[in-house]
């Protein structure tokens, strides 16, 4: 795969939206420039960048509508930093932890016509992050796979992406202003696959932009109706 990258960077070359640099659509040091998100978010929510930064809006576009699967690892590694951070807060406050990775799902009409789910590219690249970070030996016991033989977790979380599901078709968030309809737009439109999956364990929701908090908040509440124990989640932007 990375070789099929550098062949396709020489016959269709990239550069980064801000600082024109070769190889990247956004590379990694522009993105850690750009400032951080600072419009209200409820507390479970951590959004990491401000959407009206031009770089990141042009590259969360990129990402979702122009197949520039490439950035779902530069913000995934960025995620996974603020993921750990806090993480190591909840699971000593909160005893938060084995927590599953949950994208935000697309409607089918919509996956069929983008061939992906940008959410979910971030979530199986996060999973790569966290295997390079916490290696398993092949011959590792099954007891090993989530704590070290020390005793030290290796493993903050998994990802599972047949879980929440959205059933129903809705008009673009963006396209509507107030809260209260961007709820309504919501109301019913997800549901839960393999509720056994989630039945007292903790999630981690991952999108890519919090507006108002809807989508969000709609599919915390469809997760705790079907056993889910805590709810956090993290977006690239605000």
């Amino acid at each position: 795969m990375r070789i099929l990258d550098t062949i396709l960077n020489i016959i269709f070359p990239v550069n980064c939206v801000v600082c024109g640099k070769r190889g990247f659509d956004l590379c990694f040091k522009c993105l850690s420039d750009s400032p951080p998100a600072e419009r209200e978010s409820a507390n479970w929510i951590f959004p990491l960048f401000d959407y009206r930064h031009p770089p990141i809006k042009k590259s969360i576009w990129l990402l979702k509508y122009k197949g520039k699967k490439r950035l779902a690892s530069v913000f995934a590694e960025i995620l996974y930093g603020r993921i750990i951070e806090e993480l190591s807060d909840l699971q000593m406050i909160e005893n938060f932890k084995d927590a599953i990775l949950i994208p935000i799902p697309l409607s089918k009409r919509r996956y069929r016509e983008r061939g992906y789910n940008q959410a979910e590219l971030i979530c199986r690249k996060l999973m790569e992050i966290q295997k390079r970070n916490y290696p398993t030996p092949p011959s590792a016991p099954l007891s090993l796979l989530r704590r070290g033989a020390g005793g030290e977790v290796n493993e903050n979380f998994s990802f599972e992406k047949n879980v929440l599901i959205k059933i129903k078709e809705t008009e673009h968030q963006v396209k509507i202003k107030e809260r209260r309809d961007r709820l309504k737009n919501l109301a019913d439109s997800f549901s839960v696959k393999n509720p056994e999956l989630i039945k007292g364990k903790n999630i981690i929701l991952i999108d890519d932009v919090l507006t108002t908090g809807a989508t969000l908040t709609e599919a915390k509440k469809i997760l705790k109706l079907y056993g889910a124990k805590k709810v956090i989640a993290f977006t690239v932007a605000h």
